[in-house]
């Protein structure tokens, strides 16, 4: 790389976080700068990156102002008028967003993508857990915090490998250059982006096409994409029952999971699941399968990896576990888009037969729920009982006619409720629930804490 030093507009990010501590660990010199301070930007400037909270020029550094040795990354969060963003663009800076920064690093690594609708950042992190537990290790960009590190990177001086979630938002994958590429889903989504689900399997199809010749394709089964890889790309599929990689002898019971791994001329036995539930599974079988492709795949410590995996953060995280009948259990996933959610659900009811499932649903995104209102409905249908919340905008600005009330009025289970988030603890705390999975990309999960603090003081 070129460049001495990065400026991050917008460093206070979790995934701009993860570049800026592989940057300097790489031994460039890093600033940035962010609206507001947070826990992140704290440990941020503990680790010497400075974060300036001002956008005036006065905040940039002196350092930072040739644009022979300074790159600038920024985020869309970060508006055009921000004057310091002005100001290197206006001097000729190359500023860049986020994912092409991350495609800088992938050009100059094997680098192990992981894309789809859902389940790319628990494939990620469980393939990134595993590749750090052998003996070659990794460089890993992931889009939550994995719970056995703290962190949403792993570091490693020597290994060829990173591993990187490859959002589809913004077509931001399309700046990767992957050499094992991992397809998880292509359930529409993001379609205030894409506007047809057709524009939206021919994004993939491109990221497809930018797997280098001598690389890797692994395709979920059943997948409508249809991929277009370069001469001399190997394609292999997975599931958790089908396909060049799957599972056999599943086996549950006690609180555990244990499958067989099935993969092309051999299998490992006997591997019990860290965070077992039963859409972990597939993803095991993916993160393992790229790993096989990556010619990383240590049985034992393979293994040992997928038990000691403990998930990322909001990625069906229990934040109470008690013994039922009589006591509680409180799950937090980040399932935000329906099919994603049909499946948490359905994880759940298989890890809990026979107990009283109630979801508490928090809708992300104005235009995902105009647009797959019908979608959720049919999901959030198949519990006990359903709470929604108010609908967490995020980036966007209200659409009229659009609300939580367009959910609520499809569901079909009798017992339903349409609150505000503020009302959310004093709800719930006052059903006599055996089960709750709260679910959804926004801010929910902030109460759960509270909501655990009332049900059990104690803890």
């Amino acid at each position: 790389m070129k460049y001495s030093r990065v400026y991050f507009a917008g460093a206070g990010g979790i995934g701009m976080a993860a570049l800026e501590r592989y940057f300097r660990h790489c031994g460039l010199d890093v600033a940035g700068y962010d609206r507001t301070p947070s826990k992140l930007t704290d440990s941020l400037a503990e680790e010497g990156i400075a974060i300036s909270f001002s956008d005036s020029m006065d905040a940039i550094p002196p350092q930072f102002r040739d644009p022979s040795d300074t790159l600038v990354v920024y985020t869309p969060a970060v508006p055009e008028s921000n004057i310091p963003l002005s100001y290197f663009r206006r001097e000729g800076f190359n500023v860049v967003k986020r994912a092409a920064a991350l495609g800088m690093i992938t050009r100059g690594s094997k680098a192990i993508c992981f894309a789809g609708t859902h389940g790319k950042t628990t494939t990620s992190s469980m393939c990134a857990h595993i590749l750090h537990c052998g003996p070659t290790g990794c460089n890993a960009f992931l889009g939550g915090i994995l719970r056995n590190y703290g962190s949403n990177l792993l570091l490693s001086a020597t290994s060829p490998y990173s591993v990187v979630e490859a959002d589809e938002f913004d077509r931001s994958f399309h700046q990767l250059r992957p050499y094992i590429a991992v397809i998880t889903a292509t359930d529409p989504d993001h379609l205030d982006i894409y506007g047809t689900e057709e524009a939206y399997l021919e994004s993939f199809a491109h990221f497809t096409e930018l797997i280098s010749p001598d690389g890797f394709l692994l395709l979920h089964t059943g997948l409508k994409l249809v991929p277009r890889p370069a001469e001399g790309v190997r394609v292999f599929t997975y599931s958790r029952d089908s396909g060049d990689y799957h599972a056999e002898n599943v086996r549950s019971g006690g609180g555990t999971i244990h499958f067989d791994f099935v993969y092309p001329g051999g299998r490992i036995d006997g591997i019990e699941l860290g965070v077992p539930v039963d859409i972990n599974i597939e993803n095991a079988v993916a993160a393992l399968a790229a790993c096989h492709l990556a010619g990383e795949l240590h049985p034992q410590s393979a293994a040992e990896a997928v038990a000691s995996y403990m998930g990322a953060e909001r990625r069906f995280q229990f934040y109470l576990k008690e013994n039922l009948p009589g006591g509680h259990v409180v799950i937090d996933d980040y399932a935000h888009h329906p099919a994603e959610l049909a499946r948490s659900i359905e994880s759940v009811r298989a890890l809990y037969p026979g107990h009283r499932l109630t979801v508490a649903f928090q809708p992300h995104l104005y235009s995902r729920t105009r647009d797959f209102a019908d979608e959720f409905a049919d999901a959030l249908s198949k519990a006990d009982e359903v709470i929604l919340t108010d609908l967490y905008p995020a980036r966007e600005e209200p659409i009229p006619g659009v609300s939580s009330q367009i959910i609520f009025d499809k569901i079909k289970c009798s017992e339903k409720t349409l609150i505000s988030k503020e009302d959310f603890v004093d709800t719930v705390k006052n059903r006599n629930f055996e089960i709750l999975l709260a679910a959804g990309a926004g801010d929910l999960s902030l109460s759960l804490p509270r909501l655990v603090q009332e049900l059990n003081p104690r803890l």
